[in-house]
């Protein structure tokens, strides 16, 4: 590798580091539009939780088949980058598989494992295209996904593919590269290696061609899976992809209470409190403002709430547990999620640009998110324990059905007459409390008779 070549991947990867930090600079101001939110309770069982559930993807196998193709893919994601740090050292030294002739055979071992992951991503990337556009599972093809949710998971599959082609065309040409008499071109040996088990099956496809050929031909999948990696990291920023990295940080921050345990609103109890000459929770100096009940927009809704919506996978396998959508009821999680992910991508670009920012005119709660959808929750939690990250697709909604009700008084009929009988009869049925064991009474009698 030539000082040219060196100069070319230094500014590569100097484009790429530049372009990476900026998104993900932008991508931390979005979530920290957000309200605070402590969670540093119980460390040892967050950290539990992460390793389970977003390492060694526990929830996944609730549906076996899709899991383990996830996990070679996951596998293949995380072990084959082990020979990336060989391309990365390679390319800033401009040496060649530097590793190789310190490592010997154990070199050749830990190549053919990376293949073999290598067929496994690529042969479980296949399967999922096809699962997701030739089966047309209910969950994979629905309206939210239309436009580029649907054109985003094809190419990341797609893309996956394309990197593990591109190290199989490598490994094939530089098998027959090392057979080859490099000192008539002028040109260093390439390093022994010994045999690749699945790129030896490339290799009829290169046999024929002319040593420089192979040449070109290998550093073009070099490069090809160099550029592609980088590529990768900074569309992924973009892309629901970006659960890769935030699943652990997502899990670390989740919610650890029981499952249908609801949050109180401190504005409400230090409220209630005070009422009752209780100590209340408020901290020593008042708010600069009063705040909202509720969330109406992404800046009402906790940092946590807006990391779930970066977090978000797009599986769908919240909406295919909600009860409400399962009967037709126009509510889907996963909308929820991506709709408050859209709405802090726009806020964010906005802000960048030195645009209106919030004040555009747009809310979370109305222009993205109807009360259709919102009324249609029943609280069960259904999605909560089904998503393979821990998201709370729940909080966010009943912290927009607080402000609908509490700000708006914007409820269905219905519940705010339910709501009036809890307020003064203590119950939702509108009788006296005195009659409420009335019931109890009727019941003595009929035993008596």
């Amino acid at each position: 590798m030539n000082y040219l070549s060196q100069l070319l991947f230094l500014i590569t990867v100097g484009i790429a580091t530049y372009i990476l930090t900026k998104r993900i600079s932008r991508i931390r101001k979005n979530i920290m539009m957000g309200k605070p939110l402590d969670r540093s309770d119980q460390p040892n069982k967050r950290l539990n939780t992460m390793l389970m559930v977003a390492f060694g993807q526990q929830k996944m196998f609730k549906k076996v088949i899709p899991a383990l193709l996830h996990l070679m893919i996951y596998l293949g994601f995380l072990i084959i980058n082990l020979e990336v740090l060989e391309f990365v050292i390679d390319g800033f030294a401009g040496t060649h598989r530097i590793f190789a002739p310190f490592l010997g055979d154990f070199y050749t071992l830990a190549l053919n494992f990376f293949e073999f992951l290598a067929m496994a991503v690529i042969v479980s990337c296949v399967i999922f295209l096809f699962r997701r556009n030739g089966l047309k599972v209910k969950r994979l093809s629905m309206a939210e996904l239309n436009g580029w949710p649907k054109l985003d998971a094809n190419l990341i599959l797609i893309i996956e593919i394309s990197l593990m082609l591109a190290i199989l065309t490598m490994n094939a040409t530089d098998q027959i590269i090392q057979t080859r008499d490099l000192a008539a071109m002028g040109m260093h040996p390439y390093t022994k290696t010994g045999t690749f088990f699945f790129s030896s099956f490339l290799i009829p496809l290169f046999q024929n061609m002319d040593t420089t050929a192979l040449v070109i031909t290998e550093r073009f999948a070099w490069w090809i899976h160099i550029i592609g990696i980088l590529g990768f990291a900074i569309y992924i920023t973009y892309s629901k992809h970006l659960h890769i990295f935030l699943a652990f940080p997502n899990t670390y921050y989740s919610n650890l209470e029981a499952k249908g345990k609801m949050e109180n609103m401190k504005e409400v109890t230090n409220e209630v409190n005070m009422m009752l000459g209780l100590p209340s929770e408020s901290s020593e100096q008042a708010p600069a403002e009063i705040g909202r009940f509720g969330a109406k927009d992404i800046n009402d809704l906790n940092r946590v709430n807006l990391m779930n919506a970066y977090s978000c996978t797009e599986c769908g396998r919240c909406t295919a547990e909600c009860p409400a959508n399962i009967t037709g009821k126009k509510l889907s999680p996963r909308k929820i999620m991506m709709d408050v992910r859209d709405r802090s991508e726009e806020v964010g670009y906005s802000i960048s640009k030195g645009g209106k920012g919030l004040d555009d005119g747009k809310f979370l709660l109305g222009d993205y998110i109807t009360a259709e959808e919102i009324n249609a929750c029943t609280s069960c939690n259904a999605c909560v324990e089904a998503c393979p990250v821990n998201i709370d697709p729940l909080s966010i909604i009943l912290q927009l059905r607080r402000y609908q009700s509490m700000e708006e008084s914007a409820s269905p009929s219905s519940w705010n007459a339910m709501f009036s009988n809890i307020e003064t009869s203590f119950s939702p049925w509108k009788f006296a409390p005195t009659d409420r064991f009335n019931w109890a009474d009727e019941v003595k009698k009929e035993e008596m008779n």
